[in-house]
């Protein structure tokens, strides 16, 4: 798999959440699902692919999956990967508006 395939793979979906909304309003930033093996320089270069956007900067955080029960039986949702995006100034990604 050549770079650019892996670029396109490594964002999953954008993370829509009242906490994810109110981080664009303020901060400029996007929130991310993406690939458990991801690199802040993966995510910022396939964003920039992506949304033709520049990205001032990455941070990343390890999400562990909750302990969930169902009757008698204990089970556990997977662990996943959540990146902020910070964009410069000017720069946006609206998911609602159809392209």
């Amino acid at each position: 798999m050549n770079n650019q395939e892996r670029l396109m793979r490594v964002l999953r979906t954008p993370h829509i959440s009242e906490k994810a909304n109110r981080v664009a309003e303020r901060h400029n930033q996007v929130v991310f699902k993406v690939l458990q093996d991801a690199t802040k320089p993966e995510i910022k270069n396939a964003v920039e692919l992506m949304f033709k956007v520049k990205v001032k900067g990455v941070t990343v955080l390890n999400v562990k999956g909750k302990r969930k029960r169902f009757g008698a039986m204990y089970g556990k949702r997977p662990d996943w990967k959540k990146a902020y995006v910070s964009l410069e100034a000017g720069h946006e990604i609206d998911f609602v508006a159809a392209e």
